[in-house]
């Protein structure tokens, strides 16, 4: 092992530690509770990158968010051809096992994935040499039309634009899911798109009927 990585595994036992003292022998009842189910209320779709980890920006407790990240917080389009569906699976679970009531797509500012997919600067590579991640940010590849031709392909105002609309793309796919789509009609379902961004901490939601993103205050 380098001593690059033995650092960097020192440091998070060091975060163990401080975990042990501070965040689970306080609170045992609460992780006695945990122990015999989870009952989250709502499922967050976010992004892999480090700088946006949803349990601290929203500041919750362990058991009160189920949370799935990747690359730009995308979700596929319901689908059911052969192979392994790691966001539906995970869709699937949150929505019919644990029967959460608000699904929130959050997208983030300076995100890699949605620059790669403005840029398209890993289009045509080799899976394991990029290829990988430009098939999955293909799923941007219709979003992106308008907002190149509107914005450009660099610069903070286009790749804003295209976070933004990365997120209304997710929210498109989860009402192809008919079991989303039948709990959304019924009442048992909120969809919510958010955008945080990273340059000043700000939260921002989208309006669902005019597809804009606010700040909260």
């Amino acid at each position: 092992m380098s001593e690059t990585g033995s650092n960097a595994l020192d440091n998070l036992l060091d975060g163990y530690r401080r975990f042990r003292d501070t965040g689970w022998t306080p609170h045992r009842a609460r992780w006695a509770q945990l122990r015999e189910g989870q009952q989250p209320e709502v499922m967050i779709i976010a992004c892999s990158d480090s700088r946006v980890d949803p349990t601290q920006i929203f500041d919750t407790d362990p058991g009160e968010m189920f949370v799935v990240r990747n690359v730009a917080a995308l979700v596929p389009p319901f689908e059911t051809s052969p192979g392994h569906h790691g966001v539906s699976a995970a869709l699937e679970f949150a929505v019919q096992v644990l029967k959460v009531k608000e699904i929130v797509v959050m997208g983030h500012g300076m995100c890699g994935g949605c620059k790669a997919a403005l840029t398209q600067e890993l289009h045509g590579t080799e899976p394991g040499e990029g290829g990988f991640i430009a098939d999955w940010i293909a799923l941007l590849d219709e979003a992106r039309e308008p907002v190149a031709a509107q914005y450009g392909t660099e610069g903070r105002p286009a790749e804003r634009q295209m976070e933004q609309a990365a997120v209304k793309v997710s929210l498109d796919n989860l009402m192809t899911f008919p079991c989303i789509r039948r709990k959304v009609r019924d009442g048992d379902l909120s969809l919510r798109g958010a955008f945080f961004a990273i340059s000043d901490g700000v939260l921002h939601l989208m309006d669902n009927e005019t597809g804009e993103f606010g700040p909260v205050a």
